[in-house]
């Protein structure tokens, strides 16, 4: 009860000291940040990320650490003598979090310090759970087996639109299991860093074959049975078709997975997800590789500036940021939906449908973008039998459902558009959303994908 009395204070001093003037903190939003806290929203009870202001000495940034007793655990983005240092810091064992951001917020050195949150899971083909119509996420109103409310990706397959070639998606999720027989051809492997113990590339990752593992800090991408959601997002993104067998994806083939992992079997952290992004910002903007855009089937936490930032690097880069909205139920407009609320122009943002066309999840009039199918979706999963990892199917619900369909029709339309711009992209999905009456004034476009729709 103290504690939460001490946080409500804390509350009402930020938001009086922002209204009373604009320099009395520096950058972010403590008040934000200071609201998740009291609002007992999950983080890592002693770590904060601290970022400094642009300029600053060295000796400032020591002088802020020793002054908290923070201790650094590590550099999430390196600082130079024009950038200020994001870094990763470890409170004192009986610091109160909140007074620590409160206090940290006020030092000319810093320009915001936030709790490291938490995330958790939002959890013609001749393939089998397609003929069966089990895949009605994948269907349209002219195909066969129909259904009105599916993504209308079977709609744009008839018309020979399955080939996403020269096209990368980054899956920031669990693992997904790169061997499963619908995924293994659309799995990528890094050719700028061969196996060899080496660093070819130059990114801090050594061997990331398949991409990396930030909760795990390792190249394994792939742990297992415990992997299945990030697994089943990427079947849902790029599952082969025509195969006959398992499922299809939006994309049938040509469009490569990179895993970028951070969730772990409970929760993944806002440090985690920072290099994660940052992972593929950094192999677009110095290999070229054409990754369109990522898929973030996760939510959770509070405000944080470092990943709107992180978010803002990635627009930078070109890359789309599709997200859930998340399995809360709650109106986005008045409730935290982190990160599918972010305004970054990048953030292109997803609820769910059922598959008679009602809505199902968290909403927004104006901070969620479109709806998708989200129940009810068979998707590939790893499962655990006679003591081996073996590949399967499985179907599953959740906004997490709904973003990689949205995330494949954004890869459908960049291989049959090159040199589309991230907001071009985001335009067409947006523009071809077919209205929809339990999307009205529940999302922004007011509708659902319509992948055939460009």
């Amino acid at each position: 009860m103290k504690s939460s009395f001490r946080i409500a204070l804390l509350c009402g001093a930020v938001v009086s000291a922002l209204g009373v003037s604009s320099t009395a903190f520096a950058g972010g939003r403590p008040d934000l940040v200071l609201a998740g806290l009291k609002a007992g929203r999950a983080h890592q009870a002693d770590e904060l990320l601290v970022k400094y202001r642009d300029g600053t000495s060295a000796v400032q940034q020591s002088s802020a650490r020793q002054a908290f007793g923070l201790q650094k655990i590590e550099t999430l983005r390196g600082g130079n003598g024009k950038r200020g240092e994001l870094a990763l810091m470890r409170v004192p064992a009986g610091r109160d979090l909140a007074a620590t951001v409160y206090e940290l917020s006020k030092d000319p050195s810093v320009e915001y310090a936030e709790p490291n949150w938490q995330y958790q899971h939002q959890t013609a083909s001749n393939d089998t759970y397609y003929t069966n119509g089990s895949l009605w996420g994948m269907y349209g109103s002219g195909s066969t087996p129909a259904n009105p409310y599916g993504s209308q990706a079977a709609v744009a397959w008839a018309g020979g639109h399955t080939d996403c070639s020269n096209v990368v998606v980054g899956i920031i999720d669990e693992g997904y299991m790169y061997s499963h027989p619908d995924l293994a051809a659309n799995a990528w492997t890094n050719p700028y860093d061969p196996v060899d113990g080496v660093d070819n590339d130059g990114n801090g990752y050594i061997d990331d074959v398949h991409g990396w593992d930030f909760e795990g800090n390792d190249n394994q991408v792939f742990d297992g049975a415990g992997d299945d959601h990030g697994t089943h997002v990427a079947g849902t993104i790029a599952g082969a078709g025509g195969n006959g067998q398992g499922v299809a994806g939006v994309c049938w083939s040509g469009v490569k997975l990179i895993s970028g992992k951070f969730l772990g079997r409970r929760s993944g952290s806002t440090a985690d997800a920072i290099k994660a992004i940052d992972y593929f910002n950094d192999l677009k903007s110095r290999h070229g590789l054409n990754i369109v855009a990522t898929n973030n089937s996760w939510g959770g936490g509070g405000f944080s500036q470092a990943l709107q930032d992180a978010i803002g690097r990635a627009n930078t880069a070109g890359i789309l940021f599709v997200v859930a909205a998340g399995n809360a139920g709650v109106n986005c407009e008045t409730s935290d939906c982190y990160p599918a609320e972010y305004p970054n122009p990048n953030v292109l943002s997803v609820t769910a449908l059922r598959s008679d066309g009602s809505q199902i999840y968290s909403y927004g009039s104006t901070t969620i973008d479109i709806g998708a199918p989200g129940y009810g979706i068979w998707s590939t999963v790893p499962v655990s039998s006679k003591g081996q990892v073996v590949p399967s199917y499985a179907s599953y619900n959740g906004t997490s459902m709904a973003t990689p369909h949205v995330t494949g029709a954004v890869a459908l339309y960049a291989s049959s558009h090159p040199g589309a711009t991230a907001a071009d992209i985001k335009s067409a999905i947006m523009s071809s959303a077919i209205a929809t009456p339990s999307l009205s004034g529940k999302t922004v476009s007011g509708g659902r994908l319509n992948a055939s729709g460009f």
